[in-house]
């Protein structure tokens, strides 16, 4: 018999799971606060809890843990990146950036990404598998540990598509936003997505607090097939029509990531269309300067097409920011560590 995954196990399933073994259903939220609060990985660890449920515990779940395999910290602003093994082997990886309004982990929501984004490493390898609940808040949940810090904001913007791993990735959000766990603010949690529709707007329908990142990352449909395949499944009238969609049954700010490519999207009339198709948009701009990847030949913009692009865009009326370059000297970006690791070993 297969064991159960016991910290992708909600409030709800927990009391059920504890009432099938005759247990009272408040030994639900006491195991849930050692998992979700206290991150213990051991259920003798568990010292309000009898022998005996201990025991049916062990026999009957297992608990998820990620184990670091390396931890690389910038000597540049001190953002941290995390190497993850799973438990089938499979390795992620997690980042801790830390800025004045708190600590913010960005974290992987597949094992590789079928998105083929042409300008990412995560997509090199292709899609290994999805992530589960457990495993994604462990990611949280280890970083918190190893650091001693606590986690104010999450992002998920690092390896996959979050959206095509929807189910999981809404469990994720709703457990850590649970007020028995780590019950951080659904304002203080980002999902990012290239762009799949159906789920934007499913996601929407959820009605929760969350900030909503697009990867737009153009303004013309060629453009942004020659950076996304994504883009020959959806448009981008599509795409900013679930945008629009997601403002409307949320009110909640739609962020435009925008990644600056020299020689592709970066010129003053890119800004200009992008500022078009942007118009009466809810929603800002955040430039990223691309960051390179050895296995393509496209090469990040220049400090001064950057502050073009920006002030062109502002000119226009478009709220804009240019995202702060975080660990550069520690295959900051998406992808990169992890191929670097699988490369070598």
């Amino acid at each position: 018999m297969d064991k159960i995954d016991i910290k992708s196990l909600n409030m709800n399933e927990l009391q059920e799971l504890v009432e099938s073994m005759g247990e009272k259903k408040f030994r639900a939220k006491q195991i849930f606060e050692w998992l979700h609060q206290k991150l213990v990985t051991d259920f003798d660890d568990m010292s309000n809890l009898s022998l005996g449920l201990r025991k049916k515990l062990q026999e009957k779940c297992y608990i998820a843990c990620l184990k670091p395999v390396e931890v690389l910290t910038s000597k540049i602003d001190g953002t941290s990146k995390f190497l993850f093994r799973l438990q089938d082997g499979n390795v992620i990886e997690s980042v801790l950036m830390k800025y004045k309004f708190g600590n913010s982990v960005c974290i992987s929501t597949q094992v590789g990404c079928r998105m083929g984004c042409r300008f990412c490493a995560s997509t090199l390898g292709g899609l290994e598998r999805n992530l589960t609940a457990s495993e994604m808040l462990d990611e949280v949940y280890r970083i918190s540990y190893i650091t001693g810090e606590r986690v104010s904001h999450v992002v998920l913007m690092g390896t996959g598509e979050p959206l095509d791993n929807y189910d999981n990735v809404l469990k994720f959000v709703k457990m850590i936003n649970d007020e028995n766990g780590l019950h951080i603010s659904q304002r203080n949690i980002t999902i990012s997505s290239c762009g799949i529709v159906e789920n934007i707007k499913k996601l929407a329908d959820e009605n929760m607090q969350i900030t909503f990142a697009l990867s737009l990352h153009a303004s013309d449909d060629e453009t942004r097939k020659q950076l996304m395949p994504v883009a020959y499944r959806y448009d981008i009238s599509q795409v900013l029509d679930a945008c629009r969609y997601y403002y409307d049954k949320t009110k909640r700010r739609v962020t435009f990531e925008y990644s600056l490519v020299s020689g592709v999207n970066d010129t003053t009339a890119e800004a200009d269309r992008l500022s078009e198709v942007l118009r009466n948009m809810q929603g800002h701009v955040n430039l990223i300067p691309v960051n390179p990847i050895e296995e393509r030949d496209y090469t990040q913009s220049d400090r001064k097409s950057v502050l073009a692009f920006k002030n062109r865009l502002e000119k226009n009326g478009i709220n804009v920011t240019i995202r702060r370059e975080m660990g550069r000297d520690i295959n900051g970006a998406c992808g990169q560590l992890r191929k670097s690791y699988e490369d070598s070993h």
